[in-house]
């Protein structure tokens, strides 16, 4: 798809024939994903199947060997750096540092580790994408930090610096520095894997919450159930390949496929 080609306004992202390889290991066999606005896509499946570098080369954290990804209009007209515009990237050629800046303006990826400035306060480190990268006026970005630490409870913590926080609270501040910079599509990496148990809660009623609102997200998530209450879709994938794709309900609940159901009972057994 070109900028001049018609594009389906409910589509946000459309990534087709994306493959990568480490060396001699394969990892993305040509893989196909559609996001549309408002929707919450999980992409579920064993480890080395593949997810976490779909969810890397959606926004130019990992550059695809082939395949395309394209970004359509956002429906507020997009963020900064020309976001409301439709984007087209084939991987077939050369992509330069332009491209790929560009595709990473369209999103905002949450981290499974929080990837937080440790010698920056929480303000600073949500307010540090908006001032520095879209080159917002630093009193606008201030005042919508604050308001996106109210919302999720964190507005005493503006000025602690990471260690002085929990995992969830620091998960949570990852999730607003997301916000923060008022993206078209968010990426969560297995948000709560690093997470001790009893602050998991914390952070997927985030998560849940956001989806409620209308966020567009992409999830890699091992928590089924989850999954199962909160995406409209599911893709589980294995080998590099998607196996399955459905409603969350029907891939969870009824899978067609052997190695699906395979898998969704050995997690559904772990837990």
């Amino acid at each position: 798809m070109s900028p001049t080609d018609p594009v389906d306004a409910s589509l946000v992202l459309s990534a087709r024939g994306l493959t990568k390889s480490f060396g001699s290991n394969t990892v993305l066999r040509g893989i196909d994903l559609d996001v549309r606005r408002g929707k919450v896509v999980a992409l579920i499946g064993p480890s080395g199947s593949g997810k976490t570098t779909v969810l890397r080369s959606l926004n130019g954290l990992e550059v695809p060997d082939g395949g395309t990804v394209t970004f359509g209009v956002a429906a507020d007209g997009g963020g900064s750096g020309g976001a409301g515009r439709p984007l087209a990237l084939d991987f077939g050629s050369p992509v330069g540092k332009r491209e790929i800046a560009a595709l990473r303006d369209r999103s905002a990826m949450v981290f499974q580790h929080y990837n937080l400035f440790p010698h920056m306060t929480v303000l600073k480190n949500v307010t540090e994408g908006p001032v520095q990268v879209q080159k917002r006026p630093k009193a606008e970005a201030e005042a919508e930090a604050l308001r996106l630490l109210a919302r999720v409870g964190l507005a005493e913590k503006r000025d602690a610096y990471p260690f002085q926080l929990s995992g969830g609270q620091q998960q949570r501040v990852g999730i607003v520095r997301a916000l923060a910079l008022k993206p078209q599509l968010l990426l969560f990496d297995e948000p709560t894997s690093a997470l001790d148990p009893e602050l998991v809660g914390e952070v997927l009623a985030v998560i849940k919450e956001l989806a409620e609102e209308g966020w567009t997200m992409v999830i890699v998530t091992h928590e089924l159930g989850f999954a199962r209450h909160v995406a409209d879709e599911v893709v589980f994938m294995d080998g590099g390949v998607v196996v399955e794709r459905g409603p969350a309900a029907e891939v969870l609940g009824a899978p067609r496929q052997e190695r699906t159901k395979q898998f969704v009972k050995r997690i559904q057994h772990e837990v």
